[in-house]
């Protein structure tokens, strides 16, 4: 009897031959037969799944939001307090391990390749921009918020400081560590909260 073959958990496969492939050779060398060949598949079988290779950058950059947003739904559902559990939401889109930088990498590639090619560019396709308004609104709501900060000046305050953190923890992993951004996190989010007593 033949082996059945898991569809989807091949497209994923193939996917993580893509990230490895652009870590190792840059966006130069993502091409669809370097990637056939890290993925173990011919080049025939690799077109089953992705007929071009737009479509599997597509699909493998999909993949990388699907995995973050994954982890961020798993943080949201743990009974923390909303101070901690804000400054742990936003632990999960800046790079503090292997796995997140190895993602973070791959994304600035793409959406450096995405730009190069003049492909129409949104800036908030990542969707980290409206997540921090919504953490603020989040903060807000929980009656956590000073009453007198400007809730878009600090979420735009908030969106840089994140996207900081991000950038330099991919750039120079070995001086900003977890323990340093969750500082960094916690000092921010204290200044913009009331004290509780």
């Amino acid at each position: 009897m033949p082996k059945k073959i898991d569809h989807e958990q091949r497209r994923k496969q193939i996917a993580e031959a893509t990230w490895r492939m652009i870590l190792e050779r840059g966006m130069e060398g993502a091409t669809v037969r370097n990637i056939a060949q890290e993925a173990g598949l011919s080049l025939g079988a690799l077109r089953h799944y992705f007929s071009t290779q737009d479509e599997l950058l597509g699909y493998a950059m999909t993949l990388v939001k699907e995995k973050a947003t994954a982890r961020i739904q798993e943080v949201a559902m743990k009974d923390l307090p909303p101070k901690e559990k804000a400054v742990q939401l936003m632990l999960e889109i800046i790079p503090t391990d292997e796995e997140t930088l190895a993602e973070m990498e791959v994304w600035f590639a793409f959406t450096a390749y995405a730009r190069h090619k003049g492909e129409e560019f949104n800036a908030q396709h990542d969707g980290i921009h409206s997540y921090i308004y919504k953490l603020i609104d989040w903060l807000d709501e929980s009656k956590l918020l000073k009453t007198h900060l400007d809730k878009e000046t600090e979420a735009e305050k908030l969106y840089a400081i994140v996207d900081g953190l991000a950038l330099h923890a991919m750039l120079d992993p070995e001086r900003l560590v977890k323990d340093k951004v969750s500082r960094v996190l916690v000092h921010h989010v204290d200044s913009l909260c009331i004290d509780q007593q």
